[in-house]
């Protein structure tokens, strides 16, 4: 999926409209992501009533104050406007962290006839290695919300770094698709627990010798007093 956009230029839907034009800024935002290519007009009626469905689904999968963890999601708006000042009021509506291909980049076309998109709006749903998920996810961003992601997430076999694997799997074959997912567990407070016993013992460890170190200083100095010299 990411080398649909390497050697192309993203900008960031923020103040600034940053551009990210090199491989490694384009490898950083969007690999093991799932991407949503976000089709659509401002002078499509329908486009402008989902974008604040949109907008909402979206927050509520990458918004800090919506998530502890924010998913591993990338949203990029592929305009199909007629006018630079469409999209900006296109953009305008847009979270933030969207990301756009300049209006004068002839790619938006290119993509637009590579996921024969006709019909807008039109959210094509792509997985970490490009294939295609969905074709048009606005009727499950509609009417499902972020359970929809949830189910591309375990599709995609996405592995989020907030998880852990708990258990080893020997036998690929017996895996089923949403087996990676299902079986992945929220580190618990066991490693806690853990990283503080090791703590404590190393410590107690360390107090057991220097007490083993004292008792013999004592003895030998007892022995010295009394005139009793160990063998060589």
């Amino acid at each position: 999926m990411v080398d649909l956009f390497l050697n192309r230029v993203l900008v960031e839907n923020n103040s600034d409209q940053d551009e990210l034009n090199t491989e490694r800024e384009i490898i950083g935002i969007l690999e093991n992501r799932i991407l949503l290519l976000f089709f659509a007009s401002d002078e499509c009626e329908r486009c402008q009533k989902f974008v604040p469905v949109l907008n909402r689904f979206f927050k509520k999968l990458k918004d800090p104050a919506y998530i502890e963890y924010p998913k591993l999601l990338a949203l990029i708006y592929v305009s199909l406007d007629q006018s630079e000042e469409q999209q900006e009021k296109t953009l305008n509506e847009l979270h933030k962290r969207t990301l756009f291909l300049a209006f004068d980049d002839p790619y938006r076309k290119e993509l637009q006839a590579m996921f024969k998109v006709k019909d807008i709006p039109a959210v094509v749903v792509l997985r970490p290695d490009g294939s295609v998920l969905s074709l048009n996810a606005v009727q499950d961003i509609s009417h499902l919300g972020t359970d929809c992601f949830r189910n591309w997430q375990e599709s995609a076999e996405l592995v989020e770094r907030t998880f852990m694997l708990n258990e080893e799997f020997d036998d690929p074959n017996l895996r089923s698709a949403t087996d990676p997912v299902r079986r992945l567990k929220y580190k618990t407070e066991d490693d806690k627990r853990k990283k503080r016993w090791w703590k404590l013992w190393v410590k107690g460890k360390d107090g057991n010798d220097e007490e083993e170190k004292d008792e013999t200083r004592d003895v030998k100095r007892k022995n010295a007093d009394n005139g009793i010299w160990p063998r060589r």
